[in-house]
C-alpha cells in the first residue's frame, strides 16, 4: 500500500488547512502542539477536541516540538513538570481519538548537560506505558545532534522503553553520526524497523535556516526506499512554507508514481 503523504498544521484556520489539504492531494496532517495556545480550561479543550473533529475525514496524528521540555531533565521538578504536559496532552488526544504522538528529547537544549541519562530512560518508559493505558502509542523522533542522533544510543532508548520511532530523515542527514560515516541512516531503523510509525520528509536541516526541501528526487530517493523497506505509512511533509511544501509534494508524488509505472510495466510483462 501507499503511504498517506501529509502536511503539518501550517494555517491556523481549520477550514483553510482542510482545503489546501484537498486542493494539493494530501491525505492526513501531522499537528503540531505550540506550548503557547496549549488548551487550559476544560471549555478550551473541549473547543479544541470541536475543532479536531472538524478535520474528518483526514486522519490526524501529533506532534510535540517542544524546546527545553525533558522528561529526563537532572532538576526532577522539572522533569516532573515535563511529564505532567506530556500526560496533560495524551488524555487530551485520548478524549479526541488521537492515537499517536512523537516527542523529543533534548529539543532546544544546547548539550545534554543537563539531562540525565537513567531519568530520561525510567521516565520515558513510563510515559510510553501511560500512552498505551489511553490509547496513543508514544514516537520518539530522532534529532540531529544529542543522544537520539547517535544510532546506538537511539536504539537502547527505543528498545528499553517500548516507544514508537518517528524517523526524520532531515535530521539523519545532517547529524554528525552520519555525515561522519560512523553510521548510516539505515541504523537509525534496521534494529527495530517494525516501530516505524511515523516519518518527517525534506531534505536537511540547517543551523539558522530551518527545513530544506529537497531540490530533486536524487536527494531524498535512497531515504524514501528506507521508508518503504520498513513499512512505514504516515509520511509528513515537515515544511511549513507553502511553495517549498508544494515542491516536496511534487517529488514525492513523482517516487511514488514512478514504484507504480514500475509495478504496471512488470505486470504487463507477466
Amino acid at each position: 500500500m501507499k503511504p498517506k503523504v501529509v502536511l503539518c498544521n501550517l494555517f491556523e484556520e481549520i477550514e483553510q488547512l482542510k482545503a489546501f489539504a484537498g486542493e494539493n492531494g494530501f491525505q492526513g496532517v501531522d499537528w503540531s502542539f505550540d506550548m503557547e495556545t496549549l488548551p487550559e480550561t476544560p471549555l478550551e479543550e473541549s473547543r479544541w477536541i470541536k475543532d479536531q473533529l472538524r478535520l474528518n475525514p483526514y486522519e490526524v496524528r501529533y506532534h510535540c516540538p517542544f524546546h527545553r521540555i525533558d522528561l529526563g531533565h537532572d532538576d526532577p521538578a522539572q522533569a516532573e513538570e515535563a511529564d505532567a504536559v506530556f500526560r496533560r496532552i495524551i488524555r487530551l488526544l485520548s478524549r479526541a481519538g488521537g492515537r499517536f504522538l512523537s516527542i523529543h528529547i533534548g529539543l532546544g537544549q544546547v548539550s545534554t548537560e543537563p539531562l540525565s541519562w537513567d531519568a530520561t530512560l525510567n521516565n520515558l518508559r513510563r510515559l510510553v506505558q501511560f500512552g498505551t493505558d489511553h490509547g496513543v502509542k508514544i514516537c520518539l523522533e530522532n534529532l540531529a545532534w544529542g543522544w537520539t542522533s547517535k544510532p546506538n544510543l537511539f536504539e537502547k532508548l527505543i528498545r528499553r522503553s517500548s516507544a514508537g520511532v518517528t524517523l526524520d530523515i532531515g535530521h539523519a542527514y545532517a547529524c554528525e553520526s552520519v555525515s561522519s560515516q560512523q553510521y548510516t541512516i539505515e541504523d537509525f531503523v534496521s534494529p527495530h524497523g517494525d516501530r516505524v510509525f511515523n516519518a518527517h520528509i525534506y531534505h536537511t536541516e540547517i543551523p539558522g535556516v530551518g527545513h530544506v526541501p529537497p531540490g530533486t528526487l536524487d536527494d531524498i530517493a535512497d531515504r524514501l526506499s528506507l521508508l518503504e523497506h520498513v513499512g512505514c505509512s504516515w509520511w509528513v511533509l515537515e515544511i511549513r512554507e507553502p511553495e517549498g511544501l508544494l515542491q516536496t509534494k511534487r517529488i514525492i508524488d513523482e517516487y511514488l508514481n514512478r514504484g507504480v509505472e514500475n509495478s504496471e510495466t512488470v505486470g504487463g510483462i507477466i
